[in-house]
């Protein structure tokens, strides 16, 4: 099953660049959406987490449903991804 991997990160979030690293060694791909180059994305990510800080990472599988990690939560995102 493909799953499809968003990450919600901001210019000055250590942890959004580990989460990144952590998908990377993990060989997953991903696409990134910078609140603070995008910042009309804010509203997708209240909508989505219900708050405001970063990293956010959003897994969908083929049937459109999505798990939500907020933070650094590697065993949640280890969870979402398998």
């Amino acid at each position: 099953m493909a799953k499809s991997i968003t990450v919600y990160t901001s210019n000055t979030c250590a942890y959004c660049g580990m989460v990144k690293k952590y998908l990377q060694m993990k060989g997953m791909d991903y696409s990134e959406v910078n609140i603070e180059e995008n910042p009309e994305k804010q509203k997708d990510l209240i909508d989505l987490s219900g708050q405001t800080r970063v990293p956010v990472t959003v897994v969908t599988d083929d049937s459109g449903s999505q798990a939500v990690t907020v933070g650094y939560n590697l065993n949640k995102l280890a969870s979402d991804i398998a």
